[in-house]
């Protein structure tokens, strides 16, 4: 039988060299000469820091251009609140990854209310597709492809 994986990845090769590009730009431009700016990646977690808070947003802008352009879905950053003492502010921004359960389990309530003839099935933090024809389940990547689940999927191990 025909199946197929639901999963959230974020390609760590491509997440290392988007934050290097990223900590080339900080270093390069001029508004950031003498602040010590820089990003720091460490078990998908991104930490930004600086002297002040504009500058925090302006790293987090040239951080999603950077990681937009290698490829990466910015839908699966989470920033958490910024950290502003005297002359310092730090920010992390963690790439999450994985599909969590309550999201997993409103993609099947929305596959079955699309009375798509599909099997799905939790497997730890991917959902498994599984039908009979092979139109069922592009019908199922098409639908949850327009569905706005605030995160990017990717579809894998497509078995005929």
């Amino acid at each position: 039988m025909p199946s197929f994986d639901v999963v959230s990845e974020v390609n760590q090769h491509e997440l290392s060299n988007g934050v290097d590009q990223a900590i080339r730009e900080v270093t390069t431009r001029f508004d950031f000469k003498g602040t010590g700016s820089g990003f720091e990646l460490k078990d998908n977690v991104i930490t930004m820091n600086t002297e002040s808070d504009f500058q925090l947003t302006q790293m987090y802008d040239i951080l999603c251009n950077k990681l937009v352009k290698r490829g990466i879905d910015i839908t699966c950053l989470e920033k958490d609140e910024p950290v502003i003492q005297a002359r310092t502010a730090t920010q992390a921004v963690k790439a999450n990854e994985g599909i969590d359960t309550q999201i997993a389990k409103n993609m099947i309530k929305l596959i079955k209310q699309n009375k798509i003839k599909v099997q799905t099935a939790i497997q730890g933090e991917q959902l498994r597709v599984t039908g009979k024809k092979r139109d069922d389940l592009q019908a199922v990547i098409a639908l949850l492809k327009g569905a706005n689940l605030g995160i990017p999927l990717q579809y894998k191990n497509f078995r005929d």
